[in-house]
């Protein structure tokens, strides 16, 4: 019997990965307990107590097809994920994206949870990993300090951070619609609209823009691991860089990152524009719209003067501004398998962004399928960790097999999955798009013949 039908499965935090995890371990019939601490303690970053709330954007990644973003969302409906067939009923417009209502989106997940007979929903911070059974740690880049402690104590590793940021949100009805006009880039949307608004700049008032970024007061560290923000030494992710670090590492910068021009144009000049801040819609109500990679560190007041200077948010009612938040992860290369198990205790799962990933969709997919090898574990089976050619299984290598010594959080990427064998290279080496189709194919097959053997 495994140990698991014995006592129920612990998932700590009800997050993206928590939440998948915990719908797929009662899906196989299995007792388990889900934690949460907000709203009994909340986090700097999130604004209310509900699970699976999306703190930074509200946009789950590309839905364009053979993308490696599109891959890894259809093996994962493929599985049966929950938080995705949620997102789907709460989808907004959003080009290509597949972006979401926050709040229809966690109200879908929350109902669909509390339904579950097998899922136990307990609203307690959890200070240290529970010994009695498996468990399932999901509790993200904001894990509190008396379980971060305690996890490091049982993986014999330091913490390691980076810092992201959030974007700001205005109030739709502050936006000047005779300045900002819809569109998406180079036409392309799911529903055939324009699915954004866009600011446009013409040469000077970007300059003025990037003047005022680079002199803009950021705001105080509140505590000392934080100051080295001001410092210069900014282990920040990447994909998510503040403006007024893109800002410092060259004028043009911006231009060529969040606020690039390309594929629009200006109905008022008929000509593209110098640069284009996008605004993208935060609810099916389109009251509000989040300023689309303009996450930022200023002060408050800073971010309301500078922000203004953006050609139709002159008058912008701010619902949140842009703000930076601490991520914890552990190092997962030097310490988990990759069936995400804990190599010193396999009792014990990793999963979300506090194993390494970065991204949403990352996210549920590390909690959808921790939940279903902790389920197997349970059960008294070996976890059989999925193919490496999927985008599910790639991302699994990544975590447990990545540089140790240089450990850095990813997004899923068509680097990640191993490379076509050199006949078919060869053959597709002047069609890129034709390349990664024949990858996002590869993956499906492998999948399905994984399915096929272990039902």
């Amino acid at each position: 019997m495994g140990i698991g039908l014995r006592n129920p499965i612990h998932v700590i935090g009800g997050g993206l990965a928590g939440c998948e995890a915990a719908w797929q371990i009662a899906k196989a019939g299995l007792r388990v307990i889900l934690y949460e601490m907000r709203p009994v303690r909340m986090t700097p970053a999130h604004k209310t107590g509900r699970l699976a709330e999306l703190v930074c954007s509200n946009s789950l990644k590309s839905e364009a097809e053979a993308s490696a973003s599109w891959q890894l969302k259809r093996e994962m409906r493929r599985l049966g994920s929950m938080l995705l067939a949620a997102a789907d009923q709460a989808r907004v417009p959003g080009g290509h994206a597949l972006t979401v209502d926050r709040e229809l989106f966690a109200d879908a997940v929350e109902r669909a949870l509390a339904a579950e007979p097998n899922i136990e929903i307990r609203r307690e911070e959890v200070e240290s990993v529970p010994n009695d059974g498996i468990v399932i740690i999901a509790s993200g880049p904001l894990t509190s300090e008396k379980l971060a402690a305690d996890i490091a104590r049982r993986t014999g590793s330091g913490r390691l951070f980076f810092y992201d940021a959030i974007s700001p949100i205005v109030d739709a009805e502050s936006i000047d619609l005779s300045i900002a006009f819809r569109a998406s880039r180079y036409g392309k949307s799911l529903d055939g609209g324009g699915d954004y608004l866009n600011c446009p700049m013409d040469r000077e008032q970007y300059e003025r823009f990037v003047d005022a970024l680079l002199t803009a007061e950021s705001v105080e560290a509140h505590i000392p691991e934080d100051a080295c923000i001001h410092a210069g030494k900014i282990p920040f992710f990447e994909a998510c860089l503040p403006i007024e670090e893109l800002a410092r590492r060259g004028r043009d910068t911006l231009r060529f990152g969040p606020m690039k021009p390309v594929g629009l144009i200006d109905p008022r000049t008929g000509r593209r524009p110098w640069a284009v801040v996008q605004l993208r819609q935060e609810n099916l109500r389109a009251d509000s719209y989040n300023l689309v990679g303009f996450q930022n560190h200023m002060k408050f007041s800073e971010q309301a003067r500078v922000l203004r200077m953006i050609p139709g948010l002159e008058k912008a009612v701010f619902l949140r501004y842009g703000q930076i938040h601490r991520n914890t992860y552990i190092n997962a290369p030097a310490i988990l398998t990759p069936t995400l198990q804990l190599r010193g205790d396999p009792k014990i799962f990793f999963a979300g962004q506090i194993s390494g990933v970065e991204g949403y969709v990352e996210s549920m997919a590390t909690g959808l399928l921790a939940g279903r090898y902790a389920a197997a574990a349970a059960l008294g089976e070996e976890p059989r960790p999925v193919p490496r050619e999927t985008a599910l299984g790639s991302l699994c290598a990544y975590i447990s097999g990545a540089d140790p010594s240089n450990y850095q959080p990813a997004n899923i990427a068509f680097d990640l999955l191993p490379p076509l064998d050199e006949e078919t290279r060869q053959r597709l080496r002047h069609d890129k798009r034709a390349r990664h189709a024949e990858m996002c194919r590869r993956a499906m097959a492998a999948l399905e013949e994984h399915l096929l053997a272990h039902v």
